[in-house]
Order: structure tokens, then C-alpha cells, then sequence
């Protein structure tokens, strides 16, 4: 699936999900879409031909509807005049940077352009830091100011839209924005690499400009350092562009003749050959293959767009076109659920997945044998989701809950979330009309969950099987998210 294509199913989802009062787009539309597009790529098509397809066939149908939709639809996933304009701009700051110093003279230790040097090779310990680090976050870092300022003016940020809120416009942006948070990256990467590759440039362009026009002498001066300390560090910064350029580093007693403000010092041309041949040594070449890196990262990205498929929407839409239904696990602990109830979760499923979704309920698992899970509690291959369900009445204890959560967790087929369901119907029965301990025994489960990082639900299973409906839907979209994640 490339950009468009899934740029195009994700804004078909914001408005296939929203509520009944912002809907356009009908049940009967969303059957023709998944009829048409079925027709359109034949049996056996995989789910990114067969969701592309039905995304075009759906923009296709409510652009002639909506005025809005086919705006958004037809809008530009980026601006690329953002990227020129920026490394023009960078450019132009690099000619306007005093490389040299307000005054005349070139200070070898405290040249203007050694800062801009420290600088690139910080960011590329950064990246390197980054890059080594990157698989062991739990969390992924967050955008840093420069970052977000040039995905916002490339169209490519949208914050501040809580999940499932706002119009179906806004919540598509916002989601949108969530989705394609790859490729922005690699996009602003690339951005970023040529400003400050094309900002070098400047300066050294702006360096030999001057240079034509004015005179300029080198030398150096230091409280604290000697001429022979002097040499070595000129010599590890300049070596490479020695080498390059053929222009030798003076030894320790030239260097003396030159220390300031005792000596004049020396033309600067060499000095300045050497400074511009290390700045492209450390900056332009670096960044240059740098962009060129994001660059094909992104035109990959474009091509071959990671839409994450995983939730419950996507699943549903797969399991439409293919035939197949959702299989829930369900494995209670120290808790058996009544037939009535049983009865009402699997109406909830129902609800929320369709008439093909199935419920296999796992017989209790009783309180003290978490450590040896029967058989009939490890879930089966092709399962949708695993539940643990455990009710709100008992008090959460690592070593016996947490144990069962554990022992469940290693019987997982590879890829199967794990999420849980606390039921609160006894609780509410029994503490009606106190929320403050209603509310406190959440927390107390919740941070059971935390720990194990597994998703929860806290619902009333003897409540209207929507509401449960609504919560399974939840869990099977975060639940699936996390172990994409992982």
C-alpha cells in the first residue's frame, strides 16, 4: 500500500467510524465499498490490496458527497516547497554568518566555524546514541522543538485531538498525523540534514568572499596553552583536511611566531583552505549522506506505507473479505461467571465483531494454581485476543494475579495480545452509591496491570451488551497496538 492509499483508508475509516449525528457515510455504503472492492481484486488478494481498494472506491463515492472530504482527500500528505525554502534559507544564513570574527584577525582557537564543526559531530553522536538505544526504549523519544517546527509548516503535524474526538475531519488529521509518523521523520530528517549541510556551504561560500575582498591574518592566543599543545590539537582537527588538501600544519615554533598579541601573524589563506576542506569533511559530506539516507528511507516509506492493520477495524474489514470471524479466549481467575452472563458476553461479541466472532470460555482458573495453567487455558492458534478476566470484588496480589497473567502471557501463540477484563457488577452491587471506592479499587487493579503492561477494561458484565461491545473493541485496538509495538 503506498502513501496515497492509505492516506485515502485511513480518511475513509474517520468517517466510517464517527458518530451517527456526523454521518455521511451509511452502513449501505460501507457494504457497496466492501462489495465492490471484493469484486474488483478477486479471491486471494491480500488485506493492503483489498483495504486500497476499497479506500479509492469509498473517496470516490463520498467525494462526490462531501465538498470537505474531497479536500482532504485531494490535499498534499506534504509540502515539499517547505524543504526547498528551508535549505534556501539556511543558505542564505550561512552567507550572512561572520565566519571569521569581528575583527580581521582568524584566531585559530576560536575560529567561528569550530563551533559550527562540535556542533555536527554532537549530532552525530546523537544519532549514533539514538541508533544503539533505539530497540531497548519501552517509549519512543519525543520531537524536539526544531523537529516540530518544520513538520508543522510541512503539513505533517496535527496535536492536541484527543483519540475518537472532533469531527471526522479533525480526528483523520490527527490520526493521520499518528500513522505517518515514520515517514515525517524521515522526511524532516532529510530537511534538516541539507539546511545544515547548505548553511556550511554559506559560510564557506561567505568565507572566500570575503577573502577576496579583505585581508586577513591567522594567529592564536591562549592563557593556559603552549605552543606544542597548540599543534596537537590543530593537528587532530585538521589532520584529515591536511592530508586532503596537501597543506602541511605548521610545527610548534612556527606556531609561536605566531601567538598573539605579541606576533602579527601570518596570511590566512592556508589557515582558511584548511577550516573550509575540514568543514566539508565533518559537515556537508556527513550530512549530505545523511539526506540522501532519509531520502530513500522515505521514498520507501512512500511506496511501501506501514498502515498498521491491527485493530479491531481493520481486522473487521479483513475478516469481511475473507469470511472469517474473531476468536476470543477467555480465561477466568478465581471468578466463575454466571450462565446469564456468560450468555450476555457472547452477545457482546457478537455486537462488536460480527455474527461470525466466536467465545471460547476457558474454565476458572482457581486461586493458588496460577503457576500450573490446565490446558484448556492456553490459548488456541488464529486467536483474535486473550482475555484474563478477574473481578473487581477481589483484591489484586502480584504474587497470585500477577503470577496468573505471567504464566497466561508464556502461552500465547506468537503475536496473540493479551489484554484483561475486570468485571465490577458484584463491586457495584454490593458498594452502591460509594464512587470513592469504586474508583480506588481501579487504581489498585490498574496498577497491577501497569506492571505487567497489559491494557484493562473495567466494565458492569451485566450491563447492556453495547457497552461491553464498545469495550472489547478498545481492548483488541490497544491491546494489538502494544504488540505491534513491541
Amino acid at each position: 500500500m503506498n502513501e496515497t492509499a492509505a492516506r485515502h483508508v485511513t480518511l475513509v475509516r474517520a468517517f466510517e467510524t464517527a458518530a451517527p449525528s456526523d454521518a455521511t457515510w451509511t452502513a449501505a455504503d460501507a457494504a457497496w465499498a466492501s462489495r465492490a472492492a471484493a469484486e474488483v481484486v478477486g479471491e486471494g488478494a491480500d488485506a493492503d490490496r483489498f483495504l486500497a481498494r476499497r479506500g479509492q472506491l469509498a473517496v470516490e463515492r463520498l467525494g462526490d458527497r462531501v465538498k470537505a472530504f474531497k479536500r482532504l482527500a485531494s490535499r498534499r500528505n506534504w509540502r515539499p516547497w517547505v524543504g526547498s525554502v528551508l535549505v534556501a534559507l539556511s543558505f542564505a544564513l550561512g552567507v550572512l554568518m561572520d565566519a571569521v570574527g569581528p575583527t580581521r584577525y582568524v584566531n585559530l582557537l576560536a575560529f567561528p566555524l569550530l563551533g559550527l564543526i562540535v556542533w555536527n559531530l554532537l549530532v552525530y553522536l546523537g544519532i549514533l546514541v539514538h541508533g544503539i538505544t533505539d530497540p531497548f526504549r519501552s517509549k519512543r523519544p519525543g520531537k524536539g522543538l526544531l523537529r516540530r517546527a518544520v513538520a508543522r509548516l510541512g503539513g505533517a503535524l496535527h496535536e492536541g485531538i484527543p483519540d475518537g474526538q472532533g469531527t471526522p475531519g479533525t480526528r483523520f488529521r490527527a490520526e493521520w498525523a499518528r500513522v505517518s509518523a515514520p515517514l515525517t521523520a524521515r522526511r524532516v530528517g532529510r530537511v534538516l540534514h541539507l539546511g545544515a549541510m547548505a548553511f556550511a556551504l554559506g559560510a564557506i561560500a561567505a568565507l572566500y568572499i570575503r577573502g577576496l575582498v579583505l585581508h586577513f591574518q591567522a594567529g592564536w592566543e591562549s592563557t593556559f596553552l603552549d605552543a606544542s599543545q597548540v599543534h596537537q590539537a590543530l593537528s587532530l582537527l585538521l589532520g584529515p583536511a591536511s592530508s586532503l588538501t596537501g597543506l602541511p600544519i605548521p610545527d610548534a615554533a612556527h606556531l609561536e611566531t605566531l601567538r598573539l598579541p605579541d606576533n602579527p601573524g601570518e596570511n590566512a589563506a592556508p589557515w582558511i583552505h584548511l577550516f573550509a576542506a575540514t568543514l566539508v569533511l565533518t559537515v556537508v559530506l556527513p550530512r549530505a549522506i545523511l539526506a540522501l539516507l532519509s531520502g530513500f528511507a522515505a521514498r520507501h516509506l512512500e511506496r511501501h506505507f506501514p498502515l498498521p492493520l491491527t485493530d479491531s477495524y481493520f481486522q473487521g474489514l479483513q475478516r469481511s473479505y475473507t469470511g472469517q470471524g474473531a476468536h476470543l479466549h477467555l480465561v477466568p481467575y478465581s471468578y466463575e461467571l454466571s450462565p446469564a452472563t456468560a450468555l450476555q458476553l457472547k452477545e457482546a461479541i457478537v455486537s462488536a465483531f460480527g455474527p461470525r466472532a466466536t467465545l471460547r470460555l476457558s474454565p476458572p482458573v482457581a486461586f493458588g494454581e496460577e503457576d500450573t495453567l490446565p490446558a484448556s487455558a492456553a490459548p488456541g492458534e488464529g486467536t483474535t485476543l486473550a482475555v484474563a478476566l478477574f473481578s473487581l470484588a477481589a483484591t489484586p496480589e502480584d504474587e497470585n494475579h500477577g503470577s496468573f497473567l505471567t504464566a497466561l502471557a508464556a502461552t500465547l501463540p506468537p503475536g496473540t495480545p493479551l489484554a484483561a477484563l475486570v468485571d465490577e457488577g458484584s463491586f457495584l452491587a454490593r458498594f452502591a452509591g460509594q464512587p470513592e471506592r469504586l474508583e480506588e479499587r481501579r487504581r489498585t487493579w490498574t496498577r497491577l496491570f501497569e506492571k505487567h503492561a497489559i491494557e484493562p477494561a473495567f466494565v458492569n458484565l451485566d450491563a447492556a451488551p453495547a457497552g461491553v461491545a464498545d469495550s472489547l473493541t478498545r481492548l483488541i485496538d490497544l491491546s494489538a497496538r502494544k504488540e505491534a509495538a513491541r
